[in-house]
């Protein structure tokens, strides 16, 4: 069976529907930046999402072609994910898309090696006819954090993440949201496939002890 990273990692996929404190470890990515309006039909966020699959599945099926990865095993291709923030915006104001700073992601397997990477980057760009210049292999520790499990939709997410400051407050945490530590979303669910009231999206606000040791 492929090796699913849902599964095998439900702490960091699946949480439960009240906030919960974990410390994430440094994990790889495929990653894109950007900004603007992630709704704007044919606007960069989606362009950014068809680039980000179209490697992630060039690298998933290298088994097939000529390419042989070392370390390579099968794997499902993790859920998209993104980081946010907005210029001169305390949190998030879903109300000015058109402000939101992105990077866009997808993880990838631990084998996948800066050369894999750029092999899988060309392969896509010349299969698809993609620009996917952009695209750049990305590692990051995000470390402590507050996550909740978000059910409906993404304009409704400000209770949520009222819900995980107040969880933080009474453990003795505080929020940590900074350039290098922003807003982060796990997509679980295709909203193309999922009536809004349904979608599933884990949230994940990065945090700091108030405690003195």
């Amino acid at each position: 069976m492929p090796f699913d990273f849902k599964k095998e990692y439900k702490e960091y996929y699946l949480p439960k529907a009240k906030p919960g404190i974990i410390t994430i470890p440094k994990m790889n990515f495929i990653a894109i930046r950007g900004e603007g309006d992630p709704n704007i039909e044919d606007g960069d966020y989606k362009k950014a999402i068809g680039v980000l699959y179209a490697i992630a599945y060039t690298i998933k099926m290298s088994k097939m072609g000529s390419r042989q990865i070392e370390g390579y095993f099968d794997y499902v291709v993790p859920p998209l994910e993104g980081f946010w923030q907005q210029k001169g915006i305390n949190g998030i104001d879903y109300s000015r898309k058109d402000l939101f700073q992105w990077i866009s992601v997808i993880r990838l397997p631990d084998f996948v090696s800066q050369e894999d990477f750029d092999w899988a980057r060309d392969e896509a760009s010349r299969k698809k006819g993609l620009d996917t210049s952009k695209a750049e292999l990305w590692s990051y520790e995000e470390g402590l954090c507050v996550q909740c499990m978000h059910l409906g939709s993404y304009d409704n997410e400000p209770a949520t993440v009222e819900l995980m400051h107040r969880f933080i407050e009474e453990q003795g945490y505080t929020p940590d949201i900074t350039d290098e530590r922003p807003h982060h979303e796990i997509y679980l669910s295709d909203p193309r496939k999922t009536v809004p009231e349904k979608l599933k999206t884990v949230i994940r606000h990065p945090v700091r002890s108030l405690l003195i040791l």
